[in-house]
C-alpha cells in the first residue's frame, strides 16, 4: 500500500476539514496515489473517490428527554433546585398569578350582575389586601357571606 499522507493533506485542505475526516475509496487507492497536485485531488473529489466524512455532533436526545420530564413536573425536587425560593418564582410573579384570576372572576360576576358595584368594590379591595388565596377561596367567601347562591352540579 502506498503512502497517501500528501493526498490526504491536500484533500483536507480542499474540503476544509481535518485529515481524520477525509475518506478515500478503498477500490481506487492506486488512482488516488497518482494524484500529485491539488487539481488532481479536486478531480478525485468530483469523481467521488475522496469525500469528507460527516461531522460527529452531540446528540440532544437526553436533553429533550429531561426537558419533557420537567414539563410533566418531574425532576424538580429539593436536590435539583439551585437558587432561593423567590429566585425561582419571584414574589411579584406569584402575586400576579394570584391576583389576576381573582380580579377576572370579580369582573365576570359584576358584568353578569351576580354582584352589584359596591360589593364588587368591597371584594376587590379585600382581594388586593391578600385575603383570598385563590378563586375558589374567594367563591366560598362570597357564598358564606350570602352574596352568591351555591350552584347545583
Amino acid at each position: 500500500m502506498s503512502d497517501l499522507r500528501n493526498q490526504r493533506r491536500m484533500a483536507a485542505d480542499i474540503l476544509k476539514c481535518g485529515k481524520n475526516r477525509v475518506w478515500m475509496d478503498e477500490d481506487r487507492l492506486d488512482e488516488i496515489a497518482k494524484a500529485v497536485t491539488k487539481a488532481d485531488v479536486r478531480v478525485l473529489i468530483k469523481g467521488g473517490a475522496v469525500k469528507a466524512k460527516q461531522k460527529k455532533g452531540i446528540s440532544s436526545g437526553r436533553k429533550k428527554y429531561v426537558a419533557s420530564q420537567k414539563m410533566k413536573g418531574r425532576r424538580k425536587g429539593q436536590g435539583s433546585r439551585k437558587g432561593a425560593k423567590f429566585a425561582r418564582l419571584p414574589r411579584k410573579r406569584r402575586w400576579i398569578k394570584t391576583i389576576r384570576p381573582l380580579r377576572e372572576y370579580l369582573k365576570e360576576l359584576r358584568d353578569t350582575e351576580q354582584i352589584d358595584r359596591s360589593t364588587y368594590r368591597l371584594y376587590y379591595r379585600k382581594s388586593k389586601g391578600g385575603e383570598f388565596r385563590n378563586r375558589h377561596h374567594l367563591k366560598t367567601h362570597l357564598i358564606s357571606d350570602g352574596v352568591l347562591k351555591e350552584e347545583q352540579q
